[in-house]
Parts: structure tokens; C-alpha cells; sequence
């Protein structure tokens, strides 16, 4: 049995020998495409280790005993046997050999010592049908005997990551079968690189998309770079389309030591097309080339040195195939891509393009047009639900856009960056708001939009669960299709669309001496959301509009302008410096628990410290309200500083928190989860997250508090297993999402009880 072979040597056949990356590799070497040369340490090198130091069974044993859906269990299994593998040494005899292997590739290439990469090729990864990309691990100018053989020792430990582990568990594959190669090849010191994929990666279209940037490829795969993207006419070789973005940062090797560094792109370089048309021309033969030798789409990975292209990696595209939206038909037609974003709310719409640059133009939107704009924003509501769907140039899935769009039931792609700029007005669009594309022309047939508005039938035979399932509401228009969900109640009733739009500023109502207006129309607009909801419980979230948001309003000229208002003055922290907008959300509720709707309890947003709950009780007493006495009182739990000191909230005194993930994501990881450039980073999965989050749980279950959760990790069915297993009391969900929760939370319950029955049984 071989323990080393070169990419002359294999084909894409040997996958069960050089893993899926090496054998194509060797597949692609001798089918004639440029190669940077190298060799695979084949999967029976590290059999033969795992076997000779007998390390198999105790990673096998920590695997059996794993609950892959416990993602701190995870996490600390796969440490631990990374772990394991990293502080076994490798027995001489296999390490002779791949430093043999090594010298006779440097001096291939002509050099002592010589930079490659090395990089770990699974033997079920990169297969048409189990698409493991990505989960193992590359190291990049390795130099060196010595660091040879700890950096194989690193791939080998990466089969076993927590991703990688629980890829398995959801398809199958048993762990003890999977086994790894390490692909060792020519360090390519790239000028430029980037990826090129054979067909529409989405929808399989006949045009081929090429990404390009500055530097290593790494800044392309890794999401850090904005890349130019072209895409390519297969059979002309003609650009169809090309987008030169700024690249602020590229990734290239030091010199002095070979290691991989995140440097500024030269000035003259940023906004310059990175492929002249020779270049793309190449590559789009090449990308034919090699998907006519696969008879499949290929997803390809290329860089470029000194003018010469080489290929350094190809796998099946495993994106197609997806299917459309339910109940959106397309007619015929080429289907031609104006700009692309983020997926925000699901669905397919098509219509007449009004561009909205500011509120003066609203009424522009006229029923089943696409509202397109930079943002919206509160005051942009009643064009919205006048749309049939939104783009926005800015903003993640978590975006007012995609909140909003989401709760009408509205298609949405957000993040686009350039969908104001690019898309003609009263142009025929389409846009998909699950892949986050928009197409020319007027693809689909939506005349099914009204009745996506109709109040949709109560599912009687929908399990009964424990913990309950409420849902989230944000417009009072929305209430009845809300209750028809048959949600245990309002997890979160958002106050900030009901009062911004108005128009007006609620501080120029108080300082008008209309304090009875602005209380008027919180009364009104609360009593739809409470009366369709009664008896059940309605948690009234207090102001939380970040600075920018009240701008545009009448009266909102003097707002202060803050760099990053979601981090600014909004939430409790403004509305205890204004009191008397407080005070007057607490008079409207007053007024309805007057009227009989005691359903009503009271949230108080982003607080992080008991000094915060308790300023917000007193101004409620001075309204009227007896919190915790005839109002149940309860925060949001939105940063780690609520988290980590819930004890002391306790101790102040709340009946209820709530978790708004949303928010708690974004201040854990430092990210701004409207930021187009990071939103790739942002979940709420985060091991940091669901350990705050479990901490609040524990404390509050010791307290007796009630605990429930709004932020979009409510709707991730993952996360729910996790919550309801730490005993949370509900989950609140976005509307279209009530049904799919409580079947989670109905299977996790049962799923608990016939674990503890079992138990039972053993005893």
C-alpha cells in the first residue's frame, strides 16, 4: 500500500487514496491543466497512524457518548480529540516517509526547502453528493521538515472539528469509515487569485462567474476581500457583466519568514479591475475545459503568478437545484442577473421599480411595485405593505427591511450595495428573496400577492406543547393574522413602528403640549394587538429607535448624529434622559388596563445595569402602574453586561426576561449586523451566546422568572432544541415561523420525556 503518492499518479477515481481535493488534483495534472506540482499523503498514512498508536478507540468512545445537537458537548469533544491527535507523535517510519516526499518535491522545483501548502482532502469530501468543503483545515507556506510534519499532524486533527463532526452525524457517515488526506503542493505566491465557478452557482445558468482580487485567494474564500466579479458568456467568452469593487485588504506572504499576512491594497490598486481580458478569457476556457472533463459543473479555485494561471483546486458545484419558491411561476425568458444581496425574506415578486430616496417620494409605491431604496426606515411602512417586494442597497437579515418585509410576508434582498444606482426607475424586476438575487424583466407570475394578506387559517390540529410558542409583533395591521397562528401570546410587541409612523417626533407632541395625541395613538394602535390577543399575554417592549431612525421625522432636526447609532443613545438609556416619552407609553398602557386588557405586560429594552429597571419603575408608578403588582414587569436580556449580572436584575425585581438575540449577537461578537461586509460573520450559534444565554436561564429558573426569547434565534430550529432542553419558558417567532417552532419545541419535549422515561426504567 502506497503511503505517499503525486498528483501524476492519481486520478479523480482515487478518492478513497488522496481524499476528494487531492484526487481531483491528480485528476486535473493529467488531463493537461496547469498544476502547481505536489504529492498526497494518502488516507492510509493516517490509518496507519491512528492504528500503530492506538489512539482510534478513545476518539471512537468520546464520539459514541456525543449529543452532536449540544453544541457546548460539541465543541468540547472536538477539543478534546483534536487535542489527542495533535500531542501523539508520529511514528518514525511515517514521518521518514513524508519528508522523503517532501525533499524530492523541492527538488522538483528547484529549491531548498521550498514553500508549500498544505492542505487536509477528506475521503468523503468534495463528492458530488456530500459536499464537505471547507471543513478541514489549509496552512499556507509551510517551510521545512519541521514544520511539515506538525502541520500534517493539524490537518489530520481537523477531520475531527465540531463542524466537521456534526456534517457527518446530520448526513450519516459513520466517523470510524472517514478517513483524511493532506495534500501537499507548490506554494503559488498569487498577484492575484480568486474563484471561478462553471455554471450560475444558484440556478445553473450556462454563464460562468469569475470573483477575482489582489493577493492570495484566501482573502476571496474567507469573505474578507470584496472581489471584482464578472460573469462570463460560455460559448462567446463575452463579459456579460462585471462588477470592479474596492478591495481594502489582500492577503500575501512575507518574504522574510513565508507567513501569510493581511496587508492594505496599494492605493493605485483598489478600485482598478484586477482581470484584463486575456486573463478571463483563459479562465473561462480553462473553466470549460475542465467542466467538459468532469461532465459536471465545477466550483474552482485559481491564482495567478508572474502571468501564468493555475488551478488549484476543483469540486462539484452542490448549490444547484434548489428549486423556486413555492407558488412563484417563471415564464419564459433570459434570465439576467442585475445585482445580487442578501436572501431576507423568502418568496419570488416581480414588478415596476420605484426608486425612494426620501419620504417626500412614497407615494410613488403603488400596489405590487418593488420599492427599491438605500434603506427603509419606520416611516417607510405604508409603501412597504403597498410593495410587492423590497431591495435595499444596505442591511443584513436582520435589517428594519427584512424584519418588516419578513412580517408582511413581503419578498426582500438586502445588502445589494448598488440596487439604487443600477436599476433603472419603473424597470420590470425580479427578485428571489431566498438566494438574495435580482433578474431583469418581469420573470415571475405574482397575482397570487393579495392573498398572502388574507388572515390564514388556524392549524387545529397543531401539537400541544409545554413550553409555549409566542410570536413577535411589530404593526397593529398585523395582529390578526398574528393570533391566527394560535401563538400562546406576544413574545414582543415592537412600539417603534406604531409611533414613528406617525411623522411626527413623540418628543414634538410633548413639547407642543400634545401629550394626549401621542398617547392616543399608542392606545389605539396597542388595543388591536391586545384584543386579538386576549387573554393571553402581550409584552409591550418600550421605545427602542436607534438616533437615525427619528431623524426623518417632523421634529427630528436637532437629533444628534452618531457614528454608530445602534451602539448610541436608544432603548431604556434614552428614555430614561427623556422620561416623558416613557411616560407617556406607561399612561397609554394604563388607559387600556383601565379598559380591562390586563394582558398587557411591560419590556424594558437594552438595559445593562438594576439602576436602569429601577428609574423605569418609578416613572411607571408616576403613570399609575404597579409593576409587579397589577403589571407584569420584565427587561430584555441584549447585552453581556444583562447577561452576566442577571442575579442583580432578579434581586431589583422582574417577572419575565427576554432574550433579543439580535442585538445580544451583535455586542458579543463586535459585529454590526447591518454591515453588508460582515454579515457573513454574524450568528447567533456563537458557543459566546449560548453561554449567556444559558447562564440567564439557570439563574432565572432558580428564581422563579420566566424566560422567553424574540430575536431570530427563535425561529432557528437548533437553537430551540438548546433552549427548550435548558428549560426556557417560550419561544417567541417571527409569524411564519409560529408553526414550524412549535412542531420543534412539541419534538424536543417528546424527545426529553422518553429520555427521562428511560432513565426511569434503568433505575
Amino acid at each position: 500500500m502506497e503511503y505517499v503518492e503525486f498528483f501524476e499518479e492519481l486520478k479523480k477515481e482515487d478518492v478513497d487514496i488522496a481524499g476528494g481535493k487531492g484526487a481531483n488534483l491528480g485528476e486535473l495534472t493529467q488531463a493537461g491543466i496547469p498544476v502547481p506540482p505536489g504529492f498526497v499523503i494518502t488516507s492510509a498514512t493516517y490509518q496507519k497512524f491512528m492504528d500503530e498508536t492506538g489512539i482510534t478507540q478513545e476518539i471512537l468512545d468520546i464520539l459514541d457518548a456525543l449529543d452532536v445537537n449540544n453544541n457546548k458537548e460539541l465543541q468540547e469533544s472536538a477539543r478534546k480529540i483534536k487535542k489527542i491527535i495533535i500531542g501523539t507523535e508520529i511514528p518514525a517510519e511515517i514521518s521518514s516517509i513524508i519528508l522523503e516526499a517532501y525533499n524530492a518535491l523541492c527538488h522538483r522545483i528547484g529549491k531548498e526547502n521550498a514553500f508549500v501548502a498544505v492542505r487536509s482532502s477528506a475521503t468523503a469530501e468534495d463528492l458530488p453528493e456530500a459536499s464537505f468543503a471547507g471543513q478541514q483545515d489549509t496552512y499556507l507556506n509551510v517551510k521545512g521538515p519541521e514544520d511539515m510534519i506538525k502541520y500534517v499532524r493539524e490537518c489530520w486533527a481537523s477531520l475531527f472539528g465540531a463542524r466537521a463532526i456534526f456534517y457527518r452525524e446530520e448526513n450519516n457517515f459513520d466517523h470510524s469509515k472517514v478517513y483524511i488526506a493532506v495534500v501537499v503542493q507548490e506554494m503559488v505566491d498569487a498577484e492575484k487569485a480568486g474563484v471561478m465557478f462553471t455554471v450560475h452557482p444558484s440556478t445553473g445558468e450556462e454563464k460562468i462567474l469569475i470573483e477575482g482580487a489582489w493577493g492570495l485567494g484566501e482573502g476571496v474564500v474567507s469573505g474578507t476581500v470584496t472581489p471584482d466579479t464578472y460573469w462570463m458568456d460560455k460559448a462567446t467568452g463575452e463579459i456579460l457583466e462585471k462588477q470592479v469593487s474596492e478591495k481594502k485588504t489582500m492577503f500575501q506572504k512575507k518574504s522574510e519568514n513565508g507567513q501569510t499576512v493581511q496587508v492594505p491594497v496599494p492605493e493605485d490598486l483598489k478600485t482598478k479591475q484586477v482581470l484584463n481580458e486575456t486573463e478571463l478569457a483563459q479562465l473561462v476556457e480553462l473553466g470549460k475545459k475542465i467542466q467538459q472533463h468532469y461532465q459536471f459543473p465545477q466550483d474552482t479555485e485559481w491564482a495567478i503568478e508572474n502571468g501564468k494561471i493555475f488551478m488549484l483546486q476543483s469540486r462539484p458545484v452542490t448549490t444547484l437545484d434548489m428549486g423556486n419558491a413555492e407558488g412563484a411561476t417563471f415564464e419564459g425568458g433570459e434570465r439576467t442577473v442585475i445585482t445580487k444581496g442578501l436572501g431576507a425574506s423568502p418568496g419570488m415578486a416581480a414588478g415596476t421599480v420605484k426608486i425612494i430616496n426620501s419620504t417626500d417620494e412614497l407615494d410613488k409605491v403603488q400596489e405590487g411595485d418593488i420599492l427599491v431604496t438605500v434603506m427603509t426606515t419606520p416611516d417607510m411602512v405604508p409603501a412597504m405593505k403597498r410593495a410587492n417586494g423590497i431591495i435595499t442597497d444596505e442591511g443584513g437579515v436582520t435589517c428594519h427591511a427584512a424584519i418588516v418585509s419578513r412580517e408582511l410576508g413581503i419578498p426582500c434582498v438586502v445588502g445589494t450595495g448598488d440596487a439604487t444606482s443600477i436599476i433603472p426607475e419603473n424597470s420590470q424586476v425580479t427578485l428571489d428573496g431566498n438566494k438574495g438575487m435580482v433578474w431583469e424583466g418581469k420573470l415571475v407570475d405574482t397575482e397570487k400577492k393579495q392573498e398572502t394578506t388574507q388572515e390564514p387559517t388556524v392549524v387545529l390540529q397543531a401539537p400541544l406543547t409545554v413550553t409555549e410558542v409566542k410570536v413577535n409583533v411589530s404593526m397593529s395591521e398585523a395582529a390578526k393574522k398574528a393570533a391566527a397562528t394560535g401563538a400562546d401570546g406576544v413574545g414582543l410587541l415592537r412600539t417603534e413602528h406604531m409611533m414613528l409612523t406617525t411623522g411626527v417626533h413623540p418628543k414634538k407632541y410633548i413639547q407642543e403640549g400634545n401629550e394626549g395625541e401621542l398617547v392616543r395613538v399608542l392606545v389605539e394602535n396597542i388595543l388591536k394587538v391586545a384584543d386579538s390577543f386576549y387573554p393571553k399575554p402581550v409584552w409591550y417592549r418600550t421605545l427602542d429607535a436607534p438616533t437615525d431612525e427619528f431623524q426623518s421625522l417632523d421634529g427630528g432636526e436637532n437629533e444628534p448624529y452618531e457614528h454608530n447609532p445602534m451602539l448610541g443613545w436608544r432603548g431604556i438609556r434614552r428614555e430614561l434622559d427623556e422620561p416623558e416619552i416613557l411616560l407617556a407609553e406607561f399612561k397609554a398602557i394604563k388607559k387600556l388596563h383601565e379598559q380591562g386588557y390586563t394582558n398587557i405586560g411591560i419590556m424594558l429594552p437594552l438595559v445593562q445595569h438594576p439602576d436602569e429597571l429601577r428609574e423605569a419603575k418609578k416613572v411607571a408608578r408616576k403613570a399609575g402602574l404597579k409593576p409587579q403588582k397589577n403589571i407584569e414587569f420584565g427587561i430584555m436580556v441584549e447585552t453581556p453586561a444583562a447577561a452576566l449580572t442577571i442575579e442583580d436584575f432578579i434581586a431589583e425585581g422582574i417577572d419575565f426576561v427576554s432574550f433579543g438575540t439580535n442585538d445580544l449577537t451583535q455586542y458579543t461578537l463586535a459585529i454590526d449586523r447591518n454591515n453588508e461586509n460582515v454579515a457573513d460573520l454574524y450568528t447567533e450559534s456563537h458557543p459566546a451566546v449560548l453561554k449567556l444565554i444559558e447562564r440567564v436561564i439557570v439563574e432565572c429558573n432558580k428564581a422563579g422568572v420566566k424566560t422567553s426569547i424574540c430575536g431570530q434565534a427563535g425561529s432557528i430550529p437548533a437553537i430551540v432544541e438548546k433552549l427548550v432542553e435548558l428549560g426556557i419558558t417560550s419561544v417567541s417567532a417571527n409569524t411564519d415561523a409560529v408553526a414550524t417552532v412549535r412542531e420543534t419545541v412539541a419534538r424536543v419535549e417528546q424527545k426529553l420525556l422518553l429520555k427521562a422515561a428511560r432513565k426511569m426504567m434503568q433505575e
